[in-house]
């Protein structure tokens, strides 16, 4: 565990960085930089995108996977890195 707490503070150093949130597969966040409410409201929202970008890329060609998801508004920036059990979730201000 000490490897995911180096690389979350590693991550929060960078500029611009709001917060990182580890997501298990059911969208439950196991650790989070962020409070309670902001990091529900992230995990419900982007678990359902998630799922569904896998998804769309299996119909498109069943031999492919998602392995990076980058949204972006005028505001925020949110980059989501999916893995077998988990999905990290680093959410940054957006340069403009």
């Amino acid at each position: 565990m000490s490897e995911v707490e180096d690389t979350i503070k590693r991550l929060n150093l960078h500029k611009g960085v709001i917060g990182t949130i580890v997501v298990n597969t059911e969208g439950i966040p196991i650790r989070t930089t962020m409070d309670n409410s902001t990091t529900v409201q992230y995990c419900g929202s982007l678990h359902r995108l998630l799922m569904l970008a896998r998804h769309t890329i299996r119909d498109i060609d069943p031999q492919n996977e998602l392995t990076f998801l980058r949204v972006r508004s005028r505001k925020h920036e949110i980059m989501i890195a999916p893995d077998k059990e988990y999905f990290l979730v680093v959410i940054q201000t957006s340069s403009e």
